[in-house]
């Protein structure tokens, strides 16, 4: 039995539901968070968000990143590690990942979860 969780392929991708997943505000932390680390690693583990919800509520907002698309997830032993899917978004719609990154950022204190993530920030 493979530990690679399933991906959809970069043709499977679909707009509607990029946009569902990125409407909920800890996913879109997610993401910010993600977009953040890209210049240093480009990788985050599980426990890096632990600041924005529980382990659990953590586990479904990922698997729901991971299934419409907007993340990878690489199993490393007992870890799990995310990335973003930039090319593979980049590809199918131009410029909408850098536009939710600006948006993002400019309301950042508005979400108050990115305040609350412990992870590296990036200046």
């Amino acid at each position: 039995m493979s530990r690679t969780p399933r991906h959809p392929t970069r043709e499977q991708i679909e707009l509607p539901l990029v946009l569902d997943c990125l409407s909920d505000p800890i996913r879109l932390a997610i993401v910010y968070q993600l977009a953040q680390q890209e210049p240093v690693s480009g990788e985050l583990c599980c426990g890096d968000f632990n600041g924005l919800a529980g382990k659990s509520n953590l586990t479904y907002h990922f698997a729901k990143l991971r299934e419409c698309g907007l993340m990878l997830t690489r199993v490393a032993g007992t870890n799990r590690f995310m990335r973003l899917r930039r090319e593979d978004l980049e590809a199918r719609f131009p410029g909408l990942l850098d536009a939710v990154i600006r948006s993002a950022a400019k309301d950042a204190d508005r979400l108050q979860h990115l305040s609350e993530c412990e992870v590296v920030k990036v200046d």
